[in-house]
């Protein structure tokens, strides 16, 4: 099914470059329809974020990246109002099924940025383009997300897009960090089932032991396990010099809390992933989190300071996660397309091809975003990454981050850096 859809589209979007603009005055003539937005109207941009539930910190962090980015633009958009829908995709791929065709029913939306979690992306989407819409993602990272190869386990398809880094790269620079940094000779890893931890632990796993390194566990949790004790035992038989563990809360507290009382992983490091990048994990996991590694987003400069200085006065405080600026970017991006493919007709009404808008996202180059200079690639495995990757660092939790509400932590590696630059550091 996925095969058919995916020639189906591949077809449309061919047909649809060989076709003119619509002229002003004239009937839409994009292949996949257009949005009609009367002079009154608002342009209306769709969300799927998880906003309930354990990891809502993920949504909420990125929907006030959207949100700023839209009071950025005073929520106008080529003498419009801009009009915000925002649907709950929890965080599994049933929750971006149900967002995704509640977002597709509505006929006025341009554009969806979302979803938070790959998991949610899976689900969602089929839908998206299926309906010729778009959706940008802010925080996927899932490998499988820009591959369409769909025999090999890709879910890739027209219309998908992230600001959002790559697994790949994550992993990749995960498994060197291990190695050339910890003096790791042996990892074992963990994830929960999902798309985004399977793959993130697939790639530390193959990159540790193309490295040279020993790959002495693999193993699983389930979510909404609190007893990791007979896991923890089970790596404890393995001997490993770390642990990678891309979990999400609540799963990498428990897991964390708990190796301090298993026999042999006394002084064995730990990895988190991005889903543990967040203001709460530390003060969550308690004295257990001191000394744990976690990668996530590193985002820096006047523009990213004047964003923070933005959210301290609309929402007060800092944001909870670490991928409002890819929302923020996301909902930039976005607009533009928007704004490149809509044309006015004489009376009034703004005519927005959806192919248009899909051709405008993939045409984007060196964008300036506070996540860095954005490219839109084309090719699988990257089909629809627009990210450069570099946005990237590892930190360490410290004492400030577990008693003092200290956010963010110290980096302990940049990943801008070669791991034989800060060795010993």
């Amino acid at each position: 099914m996925f095969d058919k859809r995916l020639r189906l589209i591949g077809v449309l979007l061919l047909f649809s470059m060989l076709l003119p603009k619509s002229a002003a005055g004239a009937g839409c003539d994009d292949p996949l329809g257009c949005v009609e937005v009367g002079p009154n109207e608002p342009i209306v941009i769709g969300a799927m974020l998880v906003v309930s539930g354990a990891v809502s910190y993920l949504g909420e962090d990125s929907l006030g990246g959207v949100e700023l980015a839209l009071l950025r633009r005073g929520e106008e958009l080529l003498g419009r109002e801009l009009e915000l829908v925002l649907e709950d995709s929890l965080c599994t791929a049933e929750g971006g099924q149900a967002a995704a065709q509640r977002l597709a029913a509505d006929e006025a939306i341009v554009g969806v940025i979302g979803s938070s979690c790959s998991s949610a992306a899976q689900g969602a989407i089929p839908i998206i383009s299926g309906a010729g819409m778009v959706m940008i993602a802010p925080s996927n990272t899932s490998p499988s997300l820009t591959n369409d190869n769909i025999d090999a386990g890709g879910s890739h398809l027209p219309g998908y897009f992230r600001t959002s880094h790559n697994g790949l790269m994550e992993g990749m620079r995960n498994a060197e960090f291990a190695m050339d940094i910890l003096d790791a000779a042996a990892i074992a890893t963990v994830h929960d089932g999902d798309p985004y931890t399977e793959g993130l632990a697939r790639v530390v796993a193959d990159t540790f032991a193309d490295l040279g390194g020993d790959v002495v566990f693999e193993g699983a949790v389930n979510k909404g396990d609190t007893d990791m004790a007979s896991i923890l035992t089970e790596i404890a038989v393995s001997e490993p010099d770390v642990i990678y563990l891309p979990l999400f809360e609540p799963e990498v507290n428990f897991f964390a809390a708990q190796m301090q009382h298993i026999a042999g992983l006394e002084d064995v490091d730990i990895i988190g992933g991005g889903a543990a990048f967040v203001a709460g994990f530390p003060e969550n996991t308690g004295e257990a989190a001191i000394g744990l590694y976690v990668s996530g987003p590193k985002v820096s400069g006047e523009a990213y300071d004047e964003l923070l200085a933005a959210w301290d006065e609309e929402y007060g405080g800092t944001p909870p996660s670490g991928y409002h600026a890819h929302a923020y970017d996301a909902a930039n991006i976005l607009l533009d397309a928007v704004a490149t493919a809509a044309v006015e007709a004489d009376d009034g009404v703004l005519l927005i091809g959806r192919s248009a808008i899909r051709e405008a996202l993939a045409a984007t180059e060196n964008y300036p975003g506070l996540t860095g200079n954005l490219t839109c690639q084309e090719e699988s495995p990257f089909a629809g990454d627009c990210a450069t990757g570099t946005a990237l660092a590892m930190f360490v939790i410290t004492e400030a981050e577990v008693y003092d509400d200290n956010w963010p932590p110290p980096i302990a590696w940049n990943f801008e850096t070669e791991p034989d630059d800060q060795a010993g550091d």
